[in-house]
């Protein structure tokens, strides 16, 4: 029987076990399918333990399971700056999201970009934006069927395959945020 979302919280240290587990049978993945966006070196478990003391990690669960997570911040990597995006206004990033493969094909990860989405209109921001390797099938399409934007494609983060960067504009109607 498939398990339901129980809910999406914030990461808490507990929980980085759980997601270097992650991370490990990810970059497995992507490394059988060619994609070198995650490896050895990134992302590492420092870089959560940061998330998750700066409240920016957000896990979600399954059965008392990680079974996703998502780190939101503010924060633009350099390569940001050379991309033309559709605007400029306050925004959030999107950095950080896997979906255990135990996990799949259950509807977690379009749950976690519309966690996103919710967190940055209650917080009062309706600009989003990230990005993927080029040859992370998955990602790419999820962002696509999710209504982000392709703003542009570039050769990033010191990996040699080209990255593409996506961003989405927000409602700004009350009427269109919900609680989380």
């Amino acid at each position: 029987m498939i398990g339901q979302i129980e809910l999406i919280r914030p990461a808490e240290l507990n929980d980085l076990e759980p997601i270097m587990k992650v991370i490990r049978s990810v970059c497995q993945e992507m490394q059988r399918e060619g994609n070198n966006q995650w490896d050895e070196n990134y992302p590492q478990a420092a870089d959560f333990i940061k998330d998750i003391g700066q409240k920016e990690l957000y896990v979600s669960q399954i059965n008392g399971l990680v079974s996703g997570f998502i780190c939101i911040n503010d924060y633009e990597p350099e390569e940001y700056a050379r991309i033309h995006w559709s605007c400029n206004q306050k925004l959030m990033v999107l950095h950080r999201m896997a979906v255990a493969p135990d996990f799949r094909n259950q509807g977690i990860g379009a749950m976690l970009l519309r966690f996103a989405e919710q967190l940055a209109q209650k917080s009062g921001v309706h600009y989003l934006r990230t990005d993927t390797n080029s040859l992370n099938v998955k990602m790419n399409g999820l962002f696509r069927k999710l209504g982000f934007t392709f703003v542009g494609q570039m050769e990033a983060f010191g990996k040699e395959v080209p990255f593409n960067f996506y961003d989405k504009v927000l409602a700004s109607s009350s009427a269109n945020k919900s609680e989380l």
